[in-house]
Parts: structure tokens; sequence; C-alpha cells
């Protein structure tokens, strides 16, 4: 049986959102088994509004709590019994399987390398959510995690991205590709520029080289490599941009008489397209690259965000992902995937 620890304080609406999040991924996949960390008092008196069946959710006790403005390193040291570091520390122990919160993202950074470790070989972990295309999903990554990344950051972030879409996604062979201001080879700053010729060598991947940023809602690649400012730009002008189209299509809908029978009318096929653009049924963002899985839902999460982040939990654990990036990091140690390094002796 799967377990997973859920930071039962952490986000905008903990802990009531974070508690029926956890109820309906037990509801959904009766199998597995949900650890909720928190103040126990407050958990299971959001706990006792539901019936689920017995076993399936624990409480573990944790006293505190780190919240959002305070320093992410002092406050995984100092907290010691904060829902977070508890939570982190069963995965480090074997306790818990996997860990989903939607508190600090600093702390989550800082606690899931300091405290769950890097897989031997990582350089750097990195956040990697799935954002919804017209072809489908495709994975970003960095979003937030490496700010100041070097190229073989991004030779890794490529590795590991490609091996997720693979077996937790199930898109054979992902096409590859970098964020850049052009699709021209010679384009770009000197990151992309350097970090370009390394993908290009690099077998295992199907690196298809450049993405413009408009190509990314086309579906223009899989598999979407950058550092974390400018993944973390995409990201936050993807959910605004498609926040607002929402609302103005909403508004416009119902500006007259008119207008309000032909949204009766197309209502069905607008659900389920707008659906599809709906980032919450696609869980949250992995830290990809750590000894246990972590993943970051955002800090506004519902229960249907928190329960898929639990599920999308159970695919990667069920396929063996951290193994298949430790798999993969090891091949890169070859005489062929030396390829992806940069040359003795290039500065």
């Amino acid at each position: 049986m799967i377990r997973i620890a859920v930071d039962a304080m952490g986000g905008d609406y903990a802990p009531a959102e974070m508690v029926a999040g956890a109820v309906e991924a037990v509801k959904a996949k009766p199998d597995i088994q949900v650890a909720l960390v928190g103040q126990e008092e407050k958990v299971r008196e959001e706990l006792s509004k539901y019936s689920f069946e017995p076993g399936q959710i624990q409480v573990v006790n944790a006293t505190e709590v780190i919240a959002t403005e305070e320093p992410p390193v002092n406050a995984i040291r100092k907290k010691k019994d904060s829902s977070m570091v508890v939570a982190f520390n069963m995965v480090k122990k074997g306790e818990a399987d996997a860990f989903v919160s939607a508190g600090s993202s600093g702390a989550i950074l800082v606690g899931g390398q300091v405290l769950v470790g890097r897989i031997k070989g990582v350089e750097r972990p990195p956040l990697a959510p799935l954002i919804p295309t017209e072809k489908g999903v495709s994975l970003l990554i960095d979003c937030g995690a490496n700010v100041d990344a070097r190229p073989s950051h991004l030779v890794q972030f490529a590795q590991m991205g490609s091996i997720y879409m693979e077996h937790v996604v199930g898109i054979k062979n992902p096409r590859v590709a970098i964020v850049n201001i052009g699709a021209e080879e010679e384009k770009g700053n000197a990151l992309v520029k350097e970090t370009f010729p390394l993908l290009k060598a690099c077998p295992g991947i199907n690196f298809i080289g450049s993405i413009e940023a408009r190509e990314i809602p086309h579906g223009g690649a899989d598999v979407i490599v950058s550092e974390a400012f400018v993944g973390n730009v995409i990201l936050k002008l993807y959910e605004g941009v498609g926040a607002t189209l929402l609302s103005m299509v909403k508004q416009g809908m119902m500006t007259d008489l008119r207008s309000k029978v032909g949204a009766l009318l197309v209502k069905p096929a607008l659900k389920q397209t707008l659906k599809s653009f709906d980032a919450s049924q696609y869980g949250g963002a992995p830290l990809l690259g750590l000894k246990g899985l972590v993943v970051k839902t955002h800090g506004n999460s519902k229960r249907t965000e928190v329960k898929n982040s639990i599920l999308q939990c159970v695919t990667f654990k069920e396929q063996r992902i951290n193994e298949k990036i430790q798999e993969s990091l090891n091949v890169a140690k070859d005489e062929e995937a030396g390829k992806c390094q940069k040359p003795e002796g290039v500065v």
C-alpha cells in the first residue's frame, strides 16, 4: 500500500481543503493511505465532517506551522515539529512514499534537498508542473527551483523530464525543446547558446531545438526546458491569461438575452474545452531528482488539485520514476553519454 504524507497546515485554505482533498483521494483510490500531518485537533475537526474507510487516513500530530513569509532555511532548521519538517522526515525514514504540500515554496525546496536529499548524481532538483496545451499537456521544467542554472543543470532537466513524460504521462519518445527568443540555433542568451549544442548531442532525449513562448500553448514540445526565472514567468503568465480569458468569456455571454441563449447552446462543448485548460486536474509540480517524492501544489489549491496531486504520487511511485532517473544518470556516465557534458578545457 502506497502511503502519502500531506501537509495539512500548508496553503491558503488549510486545513479544510487539504483534508477534503485527502478524503476524495482515498475514495477515488481505496488501496492508498494518506497521513495528514498537522495540528491534530484542527485536522480531526475537519475530518469529522466526512466518512471514509478506517485506516485509509491517519493523523500525524505536528504542533508548528511554517508560514509563507518565513525565511525558508531558518524555518526548516528551527521548526522541527512543523507539519512540513515532520512530513519530510517521514519520507526520509521510509514511513511515507511521497509528500504533498501547498505551503511555502522556499521551505519545500530547502527541506526537499536538506532533509530528503538528492539522488546521487543529480546536480539540482527542478520543479516540473504539467501545463495544458492544445495537444494535451507539456512538462515545464524548471518553473521555480533554480534561478541561476548552469548548462549541465538544463541537460539533466531534459533527461529527468523525458523520463517523467514517458512513464507518468505515457508519451513515447517525448519531444524536448529549450525556451528561446527565436527558432534559430544562434539566438538566445549565453545560457541557451551554451546549452543548445549539449542537448543536441545528448543521446537518450528527443531534442527538437528551440521553442518560442507562443508555441507552448499549441503543444510545440512535450518537455519545455528553461531555468527557473524564465519558467516561472511563463507559468504565471499562462495562469493569468487563462483566468482572464475565462472571466471575459463568461462576461461576454451574459451581456444580453441573445448572448445568454447562445451560452446555453454552447455550454456543454465550452465546459469540456475549458476543463482541459484547468491546471488543477493535473496535480502539483514534483521536485524531481530527490531520493523521495515531493510534490508542490499551488498555495491556493483546493480539494480537486490536492486530490489529483495525491493520485499523481501513486503513478510516480508505481512507475519507479526515481529508480529510472538514477538509471538514466548512470548511463550518462558512459562514454557516449559524455557528449551531454561540456568538453574538458572549455570555459
